[in-house]
């Protein structure tokens, strides 16, 4: 048989997207935005901006993730947009702390404190993945969005710390708080992880 003739598998075609990737996509940006209009909001904009640049789509990856790339950065706009409405209760003494301070408060210099555990690992079960989105809910907006950026979305802190205008030792401050905060949530549900 002719190896031209075998089918190719068919691309999903952009009528087809919100039917598709809706869903996945507006869950998405729900769990790191936490704002129903603001998570519509990003999904039609990643499906305009998708149609606009089909012509980049080059087929080496499953249409969905590259829609959910178009996603992640709008999500990226959307913190850096706000970055400005950071309430000045959050920028106080934490701002630029020193490392002697730092010390006597307990929050580690270098990195953010260990989460105990692997926290991949846990957030492939429901249980946890479901109380973990319950507490982020329930973090500051600063702190929720540096939480989202450095955990769910693996960015670098020199990136984070651009988008969300602050310097790294507030980064870590914020890091620390959210898994401090996060932990001590999760234990008050009695969601242990595996």
């Amino acid at each position: 048989m002719d190896n031209q003739n075998q089918t190719q598998p068919t691309a999903v075609r952009p009528d087809q997207w919100v039917e598709q990737f809706g869903d996945y996509l507006y869950r998405y940006a729900l769990l790191r935005l936490k704002d129903s209009d603001q998570a519509q909001d990003v999904v039609q904009e990643t499906f305009l901006a998708g149609i606009k640049g089909i012509e980049q789509f080059n087929g080496q990856m499953d249409i969905k993730y590259w829609l959910r790339g178009i996603l992640r950065n709008k999500i990226v706009d959307v913190f850096r947009k706000s970055k400005h409405e950071i309430g000045v209760d959050d920028l106080t003494a934490f701002e630029q702390p020193n490392k002697v301070m730092m010390a006597i408060w307990g929050i580690p210099t270098r990195h953010p404190e260990s989460w105990g555990f692997d926290v991949h690992r846990a957030m492939t079960q429901k249980e946890f993945w479901i109380g973990l989105k319950g507490c982020v809910k329930n973090l500051k907006s600063i702190t929720q969005k540096a939480f989202v950026l450095k955990e769910l979305e693996d960015m670098e802190t020199e990136e984070i710390c651009k988008v969300l205008d602050i310097n790294p030792n507030y980064l870590w401050v914020l890091i620390y708080r959210a898994r401090k905060e996060l932990k001590a949530c999760l234990k008050s549900k009695s969601i242990e992880p595996d």
